[in-house]
């Protein structure tokens, strides 16, 4: 184990007798290391992050500053990838995270190279990160939600508890997954999802509470109508949208993350309309 550069006023890591700690390992200042924690690789640990007790760090990875990891937390285990043999593959979280109990985070697969998580995430209990996933800036994943390899979900999405999602799907920002769904396609921003990969509306409570203006809401409404209101075929739907007028930057970022799906995007209810839901 190895200092990193001078402890400052958060003053020198603390490592509790009982764990394990690598020579490969460097902390940063004001680390804490608790009771039975195992960190064996090429493990950074930023300034202030705390290791309750029970934690497991292994392989090639890498935390910012003043992350929280709560017991039976284990991040940058070998990828549950049937074809990796072994290749030098890594986890980058960048600031101020928190994992709860039983969390856990892969390294990246044998085609893949590295899991990567933004600032400010909270991983609830028991919830999963699979191999070469990228997840945006206070993301939530809430308890025992499941998220596939190559899973990328955009700044504030929300998957709540016990959510199932699929890999190489693509969750957008500021969207919002209903606790027990699935998605096996691409949900896109500032929607929330239920079921089956069922739109249901825009997630008001989550723009309100980022800051967006009744006007932004109100726009995104209109357009969540005209393209999920009926099921049809999106790529006419948003031609038809463009031609009536200019739109507003959120609804381009909309329009612009349907364009750029490969698996298709989650569809409207077979009712038609928003529905509205009270959080």
């Amino acid at each position: 184990m190895a200092p990193d550069a001078p402890a400052g006023p958060l003053g020198a890591p603390r490592v509790h007798p009982t764990a394990v700690v690598g020579d490969g390992v460097v902390l940063g200042a004001g680390v804490e290391i608790g009771p039975h924690c195992i960190l064996d690789g090429r493990i950074r640990l930023g300034a202030g992050t705390r290791l309750v007790g029970l934690v497991t760090i292994l392989g090639d990875t890498e935390l910012g500053e003043a992350n929280v990891l709560h017991p039976n937390v284990v991040i940058g285990d070998e990828p549950q990838d049937l074809t990796y043999s072994g290749a030098p593959r890594a986890v980058r979280i960048g600031s101020r995270n928190i994992f709860r109990e039983g969390v856990t985070v892969h390294r990246g697969s044998e085609r893949g190279s590295v899991t990567i998580l933004g600032d400010d995430i909270f991983m609830m209990q028991n919830s999963h990160v699979a191999h070469d996933c990228r997840i945006g800036n206070a993301a939530i994943i809430a308890g025992g939600a499941l998220v596939a390899g190559w899973v990328e979900m955009g700044e504030r999405a929300l998957v709540s508890g016990n959510c199932v999602v699929h890999q190489y799907t693509r969750l957008g920002r500021l969207s919002m997954m209903r606790g027990l769904s699935r998605t096996s396609r691409d949900v896109p921003p500032f929607c929330i999802m239920d079921g089956t990969h069922t739109l249901r509306g825009i997630n008001v409570v989550g723009l309100r509470r980022a800051g967006f203006s009744t006007g932004s809401i109100n726009a995104l409404r209109h357009a969540f109508t005209a393209l999920f209101g009926t099921r049809q075929h999106l790529k006419l739907a948003i031609e038809r949208m463009l031609a009536a007028g200019p739109v507003t930057p959120e609804v381009s970022e909309l329009i612009e993350f349907i364009r750029a799906a490969k698996r298709g995007v989650a569809f409207g209810p077979k009712n038609g309309g928003e529905t509205e839901i009270e959080e």
